[in-house]
């Protein structure tokens, strides 16, 4: 159900895209220079950067092994950018083999990356998949073929929103985005969300460092990251900085000023 229907041209490696960024600061290998300098000078403007990162994937593993310990048995992981072992299928069928997972990214590269990743046992068997397509468009994700054919949406899934609704800008009204979302899933689907902060530091420069980006990098408070939740009810603890979510042991140096809140929300009507 792999997309490979893009032109060479839509493939732009003269920006730094936040996706290979994120994969160069967590120590992976499918980035280029340009992402490799934008890295180090997101580094250098918020040196906590690389310990924010790995603390929003740490929290990535511990929500999804939430909702499949809850009984959800497919997700939805748009944005899913690069993903870094272990990933959102792998993390999921351990606690549960039978996981369904549709992977939706907007960039062809992360595209084809992700798409050799999940071309594994799940993958082949049509338990992982990957699809082409936008989050500023969510019905377009929701009638997707290929996502139709992983998730079934009469019953529960798990929408994962980590570390990407930052690049809505406002004007592409996150809100709408989310709602759109969470309109075509039935009761009992959680809201797995992440999302940078500056309320606990100035984040001016690392912003800066996304002007220049495939997309820009848009900071917003507790009240509006919460406000993302509408029409579900957080799970304890709320909306948290994510080292602090249900931690599974001590947290990272400098978790204080980590700039990415995090929560799961539940949909009960």
């Amino acid at each position: 159900m792999t997309q490979f229907g893009f032109r060479a041209e839509e493939i732009d490696t003269s920006r730094p895209h936040p996706a290979r960024i994120y994969d160069y600061l967590l120590g992976g290998k499918d980035h280029y220079e340009v992402d490799r300098r934008a890295g180090d000078e997101l580094a250098a403007a918020a040196p906590e950067a690389r310990i924010g990162l790995r603390a929003n994937r740490a929290f990535l593993q511990r929500a999804v092994r939430y909702v499949v310990g809850s009984g959800v048995r497919q997700i939805l992981d748009v944005g899913t950018g690069l993903p870094t072992s272990p990933n959102v299928h792998e993390t999921a069928q351990e606690v549960a083999p039978d996981v369904r997972i549709a992977y939706v990214d907007n960039d062809p590269i992360v595209n084809a990356h992700a798409q050799a990743h999940a071309n594994a046992p799940a993958g082949r068997s049509g338990a992982a998949g990957v699809v082409l397509a936008d989050l500023r468009d969510p019905r377009a994700i929701v009638d997707h073929p290929d996502v139709r054919r992983v998730i079934d949406f009469g019953e529960p899934v798990a929408l994962l929103l980590v570390a990407v609704v930052h690049f809505l800008t406002d004007a592409d009204d996150p809100g709408r985005v989310v709602a759109t979302l969470r309109d075509a899933l039935p009761v009992g689907s959680f809201l797995v969300l992440s999302h940078a902060t500056g309320d606990f530091a100035d984040r001016g420069d690392a912003q800066a460092v996304y002007d220049k980006a495939t997309a820009t990098l848009n900071l917003r408070g507790h009240a509006a990251v919460e406000r993302l939740f509408e029409g579900f009810e957080l799970v304890e603890p709320g909306l948290a900085q994510v080292p602090f979510w249900r931690p599974d042991g001590p947290p990272p140096a400098r978790s204080g000023e980590i700039g990415f809140y995090g929560g799961v929300g539940r949909k009960n009507g």
